[in-house]
């Protein structure tokens, strides 16, 4: 995972004019949306609190009544972005019973969260807060849930282990996060013409074509002389 600088050429333009009173959540809401854009323009660390408040339209008085400082707003952004990412992959997961679908859906959640409002997934992989240790065990905490829950339709396809199963599924997580920001970083170049959809389709494809020819568990199980049970004399006699 790469760490990325502020942006502030991407910095976002202010919006005209105070909001009215709102009920808290949808305030909350409105806050963490202008946060995002200013987090993700400037980075945390060059981001100011009263640019997120101009953002929102409010007062600075108002956004301190929902986030105490600058670092409780960020963790709240970072914990919705997780939530947001793990709630695609929970559902990608379980709209089919078909293992293909699932490592489809899988790998387009993860381009759909790239692809998604106000580039967000910067805050998740591209953070100038990364080496935080809260941040830090957010980001991976999410990690290890969606590797976890791949890992149950890798070892179902496959018949390898848990750990062998939760190594590929990091593999495949990799992959897809991988392949998606490369994508999102080239999709407006004249001379790409890969659609998001086509780049699912792709990616999938060879991720699918490594998992549904991966050898079974006892394929991968090596005999007391260091060859594969599929090499014992056992095996070979039968």
């Amino acid at each position: 995972m790469t760490t990325s600088a502020a942006r502030p050429d991407s910095a976002p333009e202010r919006p005209p004019g105070r909001h009215g009173r709102l009920p808290r959540s949808a305030r909350r809401h409105q806050l963490l949306d202008a946060a995002r854009d200013i987090f993700v323009a400037r980075g945390y660390h060059a981001a100011a609190m009263d640019e997120i408040a101009d953002r929102a339209g409010v007062s600075k008085p108002v956004l301190y009544q929902h986030f105490p400082g600058k670092r409780e707003l960020y963790l709240a952004l970072l914990d919705e972005q997780v939530t947001h990412l793990g709630e695609r992959m929970v559902n990608a997961l379980q709209a089919t019973s078909d293992n293909k679908e699932r490592v489809h859906g899988a790998i387009a959640a993860y381009f759909e969260f790239v692809d998604g409002e106000g580039e967000a997934f910067r805050l998740l992989w591209e953070s100038d807060l990364r080496n935080d240790p809260e941040v830090h065990d957010k980001v991976e905490n999410a990690f290890a849930a969606i590797v976890s829950a791949l890992a149950d339709t890798i070892n179902a396809e496959s018949g390898a282990g848990p750990t062998q199963s939760h190594l590929l599924s990091a593999g495949l997580s990799g992959l897809a996060e991988i392949s998606a920001r490369w994508w999102l970083e080239r999709r407006n170049d004249q001379a790409s013409d890969l659609s998001k959809d086509d780049a699912v389709a792709l990616i999938s494809a060879l991720a699918w074509r490594g998992i549904s020819g991966f050898p079974l568990q006892s394929d991968l199980q090596l005999g007391a002389d260091g060859q594969s049970a599929s090499e014992s004399p056992a095996r070979k006699s039968s």
